[in-house]
Protein backbone atom coordinates (compact mmCIF):
# COMPACT_ATOMS: atom_id res chain seq x y z
CA UNK A 1 0.00 0.00 0.00
CA UNK A 2 2.84 2.39 0.96
CA UNK A 3 4.57 1.86 -2.51
CA UNK A 4 1.21 2.41 -4.21
CA UNK A 5 1.06 5.54 -2.17
CA UNK A 6 4.26 6.75 -3.35
CA UNK A 7 4.10 6.14 -6.72
CA UNK A 8 1.05 8.21 -6.82
CA UNK A 9 3.01 11.14 -5.28
CA UNK A 10 5.44 10.70 -7.63
CA UNK A 11 3.02 12.37 -10.03
CA UNK A 12 2.89 15.44 -7.60
CA UNK A 13 6.66 15.87 -7.31
CA UNK A 14 6.31 15.91 -11.39
CA UNK A 15 3.54 18.08 -11.29
CA UNK A 16 5.33 20.49 -9.36
CA UNK A 17 8.58 20.04 -11.43
CA UNK A 18 6.87 21.11 -14.36
CA UNK A 19 4.22 24.00 -12.88
CA UNK A 20 7.11 25.84 -11.01
CA UNK A 21 9.84 24.46 -12.91
CA UNK A 22 11.88 23.22 -9.89
CA UNK A 23 10.88 22.67 -5.88
CA UNK A 24 9.30 19.51 -6.41
CA UNK A 25 13.01 17.11 -6.01
CA UNK A 26 12.53 18.25 -2.57
CA UNK A 27 9.38 16.28 -1.66
CA UNK A 28 11.16 12.99 -3.11
CA UNK A 29 13.31 12.22 0.43
CA UNK A 30 10.03 12.62 2.16
CA UNK A 31 8.38 10.41 0.34
CA UNK A 32 10.57 7.47 0.67
CA UNK A 33 11.09 7.85 4.21
CA UNK A 34 7.11 8.70 5.43
CA UNK A 35 4.98 6.83 2.97
CA UNK A 36 7.29 4.01 1.31
CA UNK A 37 9.30 3.01 4.63
CA UNK A 38 12.85 3.33 3.59
CA UNK A 39 15.80 4.35 5.89
CA UNK A 40 16.93 8.29 5.77
CA UNK A 41 19.95 7.34 3.93
CA UNK A 42 18.68 4.65 1.54
CA UNK A 43 15.63 7.50 0.64
CA UNK A 44 18.80 10.22 -0.14
CA UNK A 45 20.50 7.74 -1.90
CA UNK A 46 17.48 6.51 -4.23
CA UNK A 47 16.67 10.33 -4.37
CA UNK A 48 19.09 11.66 -6.41
CA UNK A 49 18.55 9.51 -9.74
CA UNK A 50 15.38 10.57 -9.60
CA UNK A 51 16.35 14.07 -9.05
CA UNK A 52 18.84 14.05 -12.11
CA UNK A 53 17.03 12.26 -14.88
CA UNK A 54 13.69 14.25 -14.12
CA UNK A 55 16.50 17.46 -14.44
CA UNK A 56 17.92 15.86 -17.68
CA UNK A 57 14.33 15.91 -19.00
CA UNK A 58 13.88 19.23 -18.29
CA UNK A 59 17.04 20.59 -19.31
CA UNK A 60 16.40 19.47 -22.61
CA UNK A 61 13.28 21.19 -22.42
CA UNK A 62 15.16 24.22 -22.40
CA UNK A 63 17.76 23.94 -24.36
CA UNK A 64 15.47 23.56 -27.17
CA UNK A 65 14.04 27.04 -26.06
CA UNK A 66 17.95 28.24 -26.09
CA UNK A 67 17.51 28.69 -22.23
CA UNK A 68 20.49 26.72 -21.62
CA UNK A 69 24.00 28.34 -21.14
CA UNK A 70 26.67 25.48 -21.61
CA UNK A 71 29.44 27.60 -20.30
CA UNK A 72 28.27 28.15 -17.22
CA UNK A 73 26.48 24.87 -16.39
CA UNK A 74 29.75 23.23 -16.83
CA UNK A 75 31.94 25.85 -14.85
CA UNK A 76 29.07 25.89 -11.98
CA UNK A 77 28.81 21.97 -12.21
CA UNK A 78 32.17 20.96 -12.03
CA UNK A 79 32.54 22.73 -8.87
CA UNK A 80 29.53 21.54 -7.71
CA UNK A 81 29.77 18.14 -8.79
CA UNK A 82 32.92 18.56 -6.10
CA UNK A 83 30.67 19.67 -3.20
CA UNK A 84 28.19 16.61 -4.18
CA UNK A 85 30.90 13.87 -4.03
CA UNK A 86 32.30 15.36 -0.81
CA UNK A 87 29.21 15.71 0.53
CA UNK A 88 28.02 12.18 0.09
CA UNK A 89 31.37 11.04 1.54
CA UNK A 90 30.60 13.25 4.99
CA UNK A 91 27.03 11.40 5.24
CA UNK A 92 29.11 8.54 6.69
CA UNK A 93 29.74 10.46 9.57
CA UNK A 94 26.43 12.22 10.09
CA UNK A 95 23.47 9.76 11.74
CA UNK A 96 19.76 9.65 8.86
CA UNK A 97 18.17 11.59 11.57
CA UNK A 98 20.56 14.53 11.06
CA UNK A 99 19.97 14.62 7.52
CA UNK A 100 16.60 14.65 7.51
CA UNK A 101 16.84 17.61 9.70
CA UNK A 102 18.85 19.31 7.37
CA UNK A 103 16.71 18.50 4.45
CA UNK A 104 13.54 20.04 6.73
CA UNK A 105 16.13 23.42 6.86
CA UNK A 106 16.66 23.26 3.67
CA UNK A 107 12.70 22.75 3.07
CA UNK A 108 12.35 26.30 5.32
CA UNK A 109 14.90 28.04 3.43
CA UNK A 110 13.49 26.90 0.06
CA UNK A 111 9.81 28.05 1.43
CA UNK A 112 10.82 31.08 2.08
CA UNK A 113 12.62 32.24 -1.28
CA UNK A 114 9.97 30.87 -3.28
CA UNK A 115 7.55 32.69 -1.54
CA UNK A 116 9.13 35.59 -1.56
CA UNK A 117 10.09 35.36 -5.02
CA UNK A 118 6.12 35.09 -6.02
CA UNK A 119 5.13 38.18 -3.99
CA UNK A 120 8.36 40.10 -5.24
CA UNK A 121 6.85 42.26 -8.26
CA UNK A 122 10.02 42.81 -9.94
CA UNK A 123 12.28 40.53 -10.17
CA UNK A 124 16.21 41.89 -8.92
CA UNK A 125 18.34 42.97 -11.36
CA UNK A 126 21.34 40.66 -12.47
CA UNK A 127 24.75 41.63 -11.12
CA UNK A 128 28.08 41.51 -12.56
CA UNK A 129 30.04 38.10 -11.83
CA UNK A 130 31.33 37.47 -8.35
CA UNK A 131 34.08 34.87 -9.21
CA UNK A 132 34.56 33.93 -5.42
CA UNK A 133 31.05 34.04 -4.03
CA UNK A 134 30.03 32.15 -7.38
CA UNK A 135 32.77 29.17 -6.64
CA UNK A 136 31.25 29.27 -2.70
CA UNK A 137 27.64 29.19 -3.97
CA UNK A 138 28.84 25.89 -6.13
CA UNK A 139 30.83 24.30 -3.65
CA UNK A 140 28.25 24.72 -0.88
CA UNK A 141 24.79 24.24 -3.27
CA UNK A 142 27.07 20.55 -4.18
CA UNK A 143 27.31 19.84 -0.68
CA UNK A 144 24.08 19.86 0.04
CA UNK A 145 22.75 17.75 -2.34
CA UNK A 146 24.76 14.98 -1.52
CA UNK A 147 23.72 15.30 2.30
CA UNK A 148 20.43 15.58 1.95
CA UNK A 149 19.72 14.90 -1.67
CA UNK A 150 18.30 17.74 -3.06
CA UNK A 151 19.40 18.95 -6.77
CA UNK A 152 19.31 22.57 -4.87
CA UNK A 153 17.62 24.77 -7.40
CA UNK A 154 16.30 27.02 -5.16
CA UNK A 155 19.58 27.99 -4.49
CA UNK A 156 21.04 27.27 -8.15
CA UNK A 157 19.18 29.68 -9.96
CA UNK A 158 19.86 33.17 -7.54
CA UNK A 159 23.47 32.38 -7.85
CA UNK A 160 23.37 32.26 -11.48
CA UNK A 161 21.01 35.52 -11.71
CA UNK A 162 23.09 37.25 -9.11
CA UNK A 163 26.26 36.07 -9.15
CA UNK A 164 26.96 35.14 -12.93
CA UNK A 165 24.98 37.92 -14.72
CA UNK A 166 22.38 35.55 -16.46
CA UNK A 167 19.04 36.27 -16.75
CA UNK A 168 16.18 34.22 -15.05
CA UNK A 169 14.91 31.65 -18.12
CA UNK A 170 18.28 30.68 -19.12
CA UNK A 171 18.94 30.40 -15.39
CA UNK A 172 16.32 28.21 -14.63
CA UNK A 173 17.46 25.87 -17.28
CA UNK A 174 20.88 26.26 -16.58
CA UNK A 175 20.52 25.31 -13.18
CA UNK A 176 18.31 22.22 -14.23
CA UNK A 177 21.90 21.11 -16.30
CA UNK A 178 23.70 21.93 -13.02
CA UNK A 179 21.36 19.69 -11.28
CA UNK A 180 21.58 16.64 -13.53
CA UNK A 181 25.73 16.94 -13.20
CA UNK A 182 25.26 17.64 -9.22
CA UNK A 183 23.33 14.22 -8.33
CA UNK A 184 25.21 12.13 -10.60
CA UNK A 185 28.08 13.11 -8.77
CA UNK A 186 26.19 12.81 -5.59
CA UNK A 187 25.26 8.70 -6.41
CA UNK A 188 28.72 8.31 -7.24
CA UNK A 189 29.43 9.35 -4.09
CA UNK A 190 26.80 7.03 -2.09
CA UNK A 191 28.19 3.78 -4.31
CA UNK A 192 28.43 1.16 -2.07
CA UNK A 193 27.22 3.05 0.96
CA UNK A 194 23.46 1.85 1.47
CA UNK A 195 21.30 -0.44 -0.63
CA UNK A 196 19.20 0.87 -3.48
CA UNK A 197 15.66 -0.62 -4.68
CA UNK A 198 16.42 0.24 -8.48
CA UNK A 199 13.30 -0.68 -9.88
CA UNK A 200 11.38 1.15 -7.61
CA UNK A 201 13.92 4.64 -8.37
CA UNK A 202 12.81 3.18 -12.42
CA UNK A 203 9.20 3.06 -11.07
CA UNK A 204 9.60 6.62 -9.18
CA UNK A 205 11.61 8.52 -11.86
CA UNK A 206 9.29 7.65 -15.22
CA UNK A 207 6.08 8.38 -13.34
CA UNK A 208 7.77 11.84 -11.97
CA UNK A 209 9.20 12.60 -15.86
CA UNK A 210 5.51 12.37 -16.73
CA UNK A 211 4.05 14.45 -14.49
CA UNK A 212 6.67 17.26 -15.09
CA UNK A 213 5.68 16.89 -18.67
CA UNK A 214 2.41 17.34 -18.13
CA UNK A 215 3.04 19.97 -15.24
CA UNK A 216 4.98 22.02 -18.38
CA UNK A 217 2.19 22.24 -20.46
CA UNK A 218 -0.56 23.11 -17.60
CA UNK A 219 1.69 25.78 -16.61
CA UNK A 220 0.91 27.86 -19.37
CA UNK A 221 -3.02 28.18 -17.91
CA UNK A 222 -2.24 29.18 -14.32
CA UNK A 223 -0.74 31.66 -12.49
CA UNK A 224 2.39 30.62 -11.31
CA UNK A 225 2.87 33.17 -8.45
CA UNK A 226 -0.18 31.42 -6.74
CA UNK A 227 0.92 28.21 -6.79
CA UNK A 228 4.62 28.90 -5.49
CA UNK A 229 3.00 30.46 -2.43
CA UNK A 230 0.57 27.65 -1.86
CA UNK A 231 3.53 25.42 -2.35
CA UNK A 232 6.14 27.33 -0.20
CA UNK A 233 3.48 27.49 2.69
CA UNK A 234 3.10 22.92 2.06
CA UNK A 235 6.78 22.89 2.04
CA UNK A 236 6.56 24.92 5.34
CA UNK A 237 4.18 22.48 7.30
CA UNK A 238 5.63 19.30 5.83
CA UNK A 239 9.02 20.60 7.13
CA UNK A 240 7.76 21.54 10.83
CA UNK A 241 6.30 17.63 10.41
CA UNK A 242 10.02 16.30 9.83
CA UNK A 243 11.38 17.76 12.54
CA UNK A 244 8.68 16.88 14.79
CA UNK A 245 9.22 13.46 13.92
Amino acid sequence: MGQLLGFALALLVGLALGLLGGGGSILTVPIFVYVMGYPAKSAIAMSLPVVGLTSVVGAVRHWHAGNVSVRDALSFGVLAMIGAFAGAHAARLVSGEVQLSLLAAVMLGSAAMMIRGALRPVPPRPGPPHAAMRIAAALAVGTLTGLVGVGGGFLIVPALVLLAGMEMKPAIGTSLVVIAINTASASLGYRDQVPLDWRVVAGFTAIAIAGSLFGARLARRVDARHLRVGFGVFLIVLAIYILLR
